[in-house]
């Protein structure tokens, strides 16, 4: 393939791509979306692959390299769960910041021998902000990978002078950095470089740490970010027009979703990177299956007590969780929903932006479940319909509804934006246990004179709402 040939897919590619995007930006042209994304990265790769700059010889071992890599993707996509999306996601950005590293160390010994002058400062300085960006995303995203799946606690880990201790690695960076310009040869950069990775591998353990469980999907979506910039300092480095493109499609997308869920949970996005919200003077998160200490009275109530208040309602308010992605509940939840609806029951989803592990988890799950469209509304649409509801039921969510954000000043998730559903004239949370949630913090929510709780796994207690209601 010539190198016109070559650039002009380049180019196909890169349209594609941001069709993808704008396909993604809504559920019902999600598909197309994803449809123009893989037929512009096999376009990408294959222009790659077979352009001007890989020879025969080199063409083996990246065919080699797809193989193992696409059958590894093939069987994640196949054994890994719905609920286990996030780690996933997580894990993957953690490969394209090793990526960044490996190819800039990579870079820095191939071809900076060959460089004179401003072109050879340029590509040093490309090669140091990629490996700098590279190892934090890759770092962070295994401790995210850790949290979200539960082998790593979700309180926060905050440090004493944690804010001077970043700003003293930011100077030590900048330090190292003017000493790897000024090395006369690789051997003698290499130890600044070397240095400044393993700083930076530090701070994206230091910088993830010490975000708070209730922050998690604003850390996805900000090492999706991260990742992005990663990938385009790697198209810098290795001169590949794509990958520039392309990083900064994934890197400015991810930085604008961050700061559209910051907005939305009423954070700022540089305290939330720097330390979080959401993080301090919580109790910590209980383990799976234990009580947190009583503050008050509960209502149990059975299924068909639930059934009941269902069939008599005029308008029901479902607001999903991650319970029900654990429960794999999503679609007895639809069957319930058109079993109401035959019945004349008005039935709307209420998704708070942070619910489940990642942006948009719940929109997902119950598009899979083939929940129409027009009846999942944002948080910001129906918060001010609760009231007017008769039943808001809620299904594994927990610190989106927990009315400490708007009532406890001094509550870890204070002045985050919630789901009011104990507005409605009957709340009914469905809950495995008491158990505190992600963020670690009990819910008064579970106390209120107008709240039940159906206790038990999702998916076995939703099972016998449905029967009840079609009995």
């Amino acid at each position: 393939m010539s190198q016109s040939l070559a650039t002009v897919a380049y180019l196909g590619a890169a349209i594609l791509f941001i069709l993808s995007l704008g396909g993604l930006s809504n559920p019902e042209t999600s598909r197309r979306g994803n449809l123009f994304g893989m037929i512009g990265m096999a376009l990408a790769v294959l222009a790659t692959v077979f352009g001007p700059r890989v020879g025969p010889a080199g063409i083996a071992w990246i065919v080699g390299a797809l193989v193992i890599g696409g059958g590894i993707g093939l069987y994640a996509a196949k054994v890994v769960k719905m609920t286990q999306m996030p780690e996933l996601v997580a894990l993957m950005h953690s490969l394209v910041g090793l990526a960044a590293c490996l190819v800039g160390f990579a870079s820095y010994v191939d071809t900076s021998i060959q460089l004179q002058g401003a072109e050879k400062v340029i590509h040093e300085v490309e090669i140091y902000v990629g490996i700098l960006i590279g190892a934090v995303t890759f770092s962070g995203s295994l401790i995210a990978f850790g949290k979200l799946n539960g082998k790593i606690g979700g309180k926060p880990l905050l440090l004493p002078a944690r804010h001077w201790l970043n700003l003293v690695a930011l100077l030590v960076v900048i330090w190292f950095g003017k000493q790897f310009l000024a090395a006369p040869d690789v051997q003698s950069g290499m130890l600044p470089l070397m240095v400044m990775t393993a700083i930076a591998l530090l701070f994206g353990v230091h910088m993830v740490m010490a975000i708070g469980g209730a922050d998690m999907p604003v850390v996805v979506s900000m090492l999706n970010s991260y990742s992005g910039w990663a990938a385009a300092a790697t198209g810098f480095m290795l001169s590949n027009d794509l990958l520039i493109v392309t990083g900064a499609l994934v890197g400015s997308s991810g930085a604008i979703l961050s700061y559209i869920m910051c907005n939305a949970m009423n954070r700022n996005f540089i305290s939330v990177i720097a330390g979080g919200f959401g993080s301090g003077g919580g109790a910590p998160a209980a383990k799976a299956g234990d009580a947190a200490a009583p503050q008050g009275e509960v209502v149990p109530v059975s299924s068909a007590e639930t059934a009941d208040m269902l069939r008599e309602a005029k308008s029901v308010i479902i607001v999903p969780g991650y319970g029900m992605a654990v429960a794999q509940a999503q679609h007895t939840v639809y069957e319930i929903t058109q079993t109401l609806r035959e019945k004349g029951v008005q039935v709307r989803f209420a998704i708070h932006p942070v619910a489940g592990r990642m942006p948009g988890h719940m929109n997902v799950l119950l598009a899979e479940a083939k929940v129409p469209y027009d009846i999942v509304m944002e948080m910001d649409e129906i918060n001010e319909d609760f009231p007017d509801a008769d039943v808001a039921m809620v299904i594994g969510a927990n610190d989106i509804v927990n009315p400490s954000a708007l009532e406890d000043p001094a509550s870890p998730i204070a002045g985050m934006p919630v789901l009011e559903v104990w507005k409605a004239k009957t709340s009914i949370v469905m809950k495995r246990s008491m158990a505190s949630g992600y963020a670690g913090v009990d819910n008064p929510l579970f106390y209120k004179e107008n709240n039940r709780m159906l206790f038990g796994d999702a998916k076995k207690m939703l099972d016998e709402v449905l029967g009840a209601l079609k009995g």
